[in-house]
């Protein structure tokens, strides 16, 4: 039991971040790609409320002859670097709900994203209105709330998911730097995990498919996106883990702005290693991940790290 609790504290919470992932307008996406790593599907075995602390930061780039749609202007040139905080509180009221657990919670972002362009264009392949820029802040981004299925059996899990980001975070009109979408978005996803305890492997994937409303200050529609993605995990002892992930991403919708149907499209690979504490009486997880991304189209280029933390606050367990 303890082995399993552990796996799901570290896994559970840190899968189902929101945050800026470069496509659409803004540059940014719901799904954070790379969260859909080992222990994807697994849920927590028990009734409780979960705390997860991910720390993400981004650093990507285009060549100037790459124009991006960003708030409402196109730019060329874009170089992005996103020091990004994800606060996820997760409540699991049952694990007898429809035969499965259910889980629901929210996510809070606070981030510090920092943009240099190197130019702002009047028109797509037009002259520069502005050369050079840059912007960075401090700010809150939108909330999001998710709810989570899952149903398991002694080594096979599954789990269906949905995410909606709120547009009510901090959005800075006009300006370059930005956390909050600005716009409804909602998100559903499958995930997959054969997890063996006993010889410590675990094969996780996970698939989904974004839907992204439009940003009513600059009237840009954003398109639709298809993500997947696969992980192989081995636990070398009871306390440490290593393992490797990847993703793909491809935009199926084309945006609705000045440039006309823009679409994104990437392919990122990387690796990632949990540690396993017990804090307390609690069992907790670090996990940390880098991811670097291979190919894109239409997006940033660059590479992601990521620091999880994750305990549970409160437990219900059984009497045995």
């Amino acid at each position: 039991m303890k082995k399993v609790m552990l796996c799901a504290a570290g896994g559970i919470l840190g899968l189902c971040c929101a945050a800026p992932a470069q496509a659409t307008d803004g540059a940014a996406s719901l799904y954070l790609l790379g969260s859909g790593g080992p222990g994807a599907a697994v849920m927590p075995p028990v009734e409780g409320i979960f705390y997860d602390k991910t720390i993400y930061v981004y650093d990507g780039d285009a060549g100037r002859s790459r124009e991006f749609p960003l708030n409402g202007r196109v730019v060329a040139g874009l170089d992005a670097t996103i020091v990004a905080d994800f606060e996820t509180l997760l409540f699991v009221p049952s694990t007898k709900f429809l035969g499965g657990t259910l889980a629901v919670g929210a996510i809070m972002p606070l981030g510090a994203p920092m943009l240099d362009v190197e130019a702002v264009l009047t028109r797509p392949g037009g002259p520069a209105l502005s050369a050079s820029r840059r912007d960075s802040t401090l700010t809150v981004g939108d909330p999001v709330g998710l709810v989570m299925m899952g149903w398991h059996g002694e080594k096979f899990h599954v789990q269906v998911s949905s995410m909606v980001n709120v547009p009510v975070g901090h959005y800075r009109e006009g300006q370059l730097a930005n956390l909050s979408f600005h716009r409804w978005a909602a998100d559903g996803s499958l995930a997959l995990s054969w997890h063996d305890t006993k010889s410590g492997w675990d094969i996780s994937g996970k698939a989904g498919y974004t839907y992204n409303g439009k940003n009513r200050t600059t009237d840009y529609d954003s398109g639709n996106e298809f993500h997947a993605e696969a992980a192989v995990e081995k636990a070398l002892s009871p306390a440490f883990s290593l393992g490797v992930q990847g993703y793909y991403l491809k935009q199926v919708t084309g945006d609705k702005g000045p440039l006309g149907p823009f679409k994104g499209e990437a392919v990122g690979v990387g690796g990632t290693a949990a540690l396993n504490v017990t804090m307390g009486r609690s069992p907790a997880t670090f996990r940390a991940r880098v991811l670097q991304e291979v190919d894109t189209t239409n997006r940033l280029k660059g590479t992601s790290f990521w620091l999880d933390f994750s305990i549970p606050l409160k437990m219900n367990i059984p009497a045995q």
